[in-house]
């Protein structure tokens, strides 16, 4: 029998999926501290905290091997007590108790206050903000907003995030200013679906209103837009985009498709032709716009047709920005009564071709920035370049601006000049404008 470690307990967090759990481990990570707990974010600790995700299955797998991971770990002594929280835990708990019993304890999504008990620390109501953030130290996400109320067919998040619920103006603005202060330039807005935003707590889309009280927050130069939902758009966030230069012209809204049958039995409450004319609407609006979004392919009686129509829509949209995900069957949702009757293979080339398409779409577009000058943010240094971005780029899923370190010294977190001199599918390269 191995002796429990007598050392001072070191806290690891373990974050997996999307940015929402990003921010959700910084909480948690804020909570510890403010109890005087020492805690690290994916590096070695003696109590282990694994923040899964539970959305689609190539997660899933992650989030299940993850955990098994550092069960191993502990079972040979290197680690003492694995916990694990997030979507994952809180979608299957009682599978993951009987399949990996020798995890400590499992927790869901919202039973913060439940796992700082375990790891002897007590939840804090007056910490307002207190994170201990991961990212960059330039940039930072704001969840506006949790849960989700839309119907998708496809989608599992409302099942293990629940109802939406918007969190209010104030809060949201004392959070921006903590961050500020800290040395945070740039706010990413985050939550399931920000259009709903201020519908539960103001009775109206208030997205915009938001909007107007973070420009306000001294040291924030950037206000990025993620994760937007076409069906009741909120066209006066345009307005204020326009009007206030720290908004970025930048939108993420996931369409997931453009066939109208495959909308229909998704169940996103628009049509081609209406999804077309909002696009139409957000270019004539803020005509220097990057729009960002995310695709489906291979959706449970998704014919060549449907796949054709997709294909050539997004030739003609013409994106900035876009990612494609192969159809995931989850259980629970509307569509998994549904047959899951495109071969994996046909998916799979399907996200392919629709890839190919964007890759020369992000070139020709990449073209025409050689020669011009743009506003970047420097994130970090990575072997012999500084990488930075423009305002029309978000972190880890959008182009990056590479900038010569033999050549130029730049710090990070500061806004320089880039001219742009060379550029390829998805990145670009330059030099600062002295």
């Amino acid at each position: 029998m191995r002796t429990k470690s007598i050392k001072k307990n070191k806290i690891n967090v373990v974050t997996l999926g999307c940015s929402k759990n990003v921010y959700d481990s910084e909480v948690l990570m804020g909570q510890l501290r403010a109890n005087n707990k020492e805690v690290v974010h994916q590096e070695e600790g003696n109590i282990v905290v694994i923040n899964t995700c539970g959305f689609i299955a190539n997660a899933k797998e992650e989030s299940v091997n993850t955990i098994l991971e550092y069960v191993q770990q502990k079972e040979v002594g290197q680690v003492d007590k694995v916990f694990v929280t997030g979507c994952l835990s809180e979608r299957y708990k009682p599978d993951l108790q009987k399949e990996i019993p020798n995890v400590d304890e499992y927790f869901g999504t919202s039973e913060l206050p439940n796992l700082l008990k375990a790891l002897g620390a007590d939840y804090k109501h007056e910490l307002i903000g207190e994170r201990l953030t991961t990212t960059p130290k330039n940039y930072a996400y704001l969840k506006i907003a949790e849960g989700c109320d839309r119907p998708c067919s496809f989608c599992a998040i409302p099942i293990m995030r629940g109802k939406h619920r918007s969190k209010p103006i104030d809060e949201l603005v004392a959070e921006s200013e903590k961050l500020a202060a800290k040395g945070v330039k740039e706010l990413i807005l985050i939550a399931q679906d920000l259009t709903y935003y201020g519908l539960d707590l103001y009775k109206k889309r208030n997205l915009a209103e938001l909007l107007k009280a973070l420009v306000k927050v001294e040291g924030i130069e950037w206000i990025r837009l993620h994760y937007a939902f076409p069906t009741g758009f909120p066209m006066d966030v345009l307005d204020v985009m326009k009007q206030e230069s720290k908004i970025c012209n930048y939108l993420d809204i996931p369409l997931q498709h453009i066939a109208d049958p495959i909308l229909k039995s998704m169940r996103r409450g628009t049509t081609e032709a209406k999804t077309t004319k909002l696009l139409h609407d957000f270019r004539a609006a803020v005509p220097e716009m990057a729009i960002r979004t995310t695709l489906i392919v291979g959706y449970p009686g998704e014919t060549e047709a449907d796949f054709q129509t997709l294909k050539n829509w997004v030739e003609k949209m013409r994106f900035e920005r876009l990612g494609c995900f192969t159809y995931s069957h989850e259980e629970n949702t509307h569509a998994y009564s549904l047959e899951d009757d495109v071969p994996e293979e046909v998916k799979q080339e399907r996200a392919n071709e629709i890839m190919e398409i964007q890759s020369q779409i992000s070139w020709e577009l990449n073209q025409q920035k050689i020669g011009k000058t743009f506003r970047c943010i420097v994130d970090r240094k990575e072997g012999n370049y500084f990488v930075a971005r423009t305002e029309f780029d978000s972190p880890d899923v959008d182009n990056e601006v590479l900038i010569d370190a033999a050549q130029h010294y730049l710090k990070q977190g500061e806004f320089v000049d880039i001219k742009i001199n060379e550029a390829a599918d998805f990145d670009l390269y330059g030099s600062p404008v002295l």
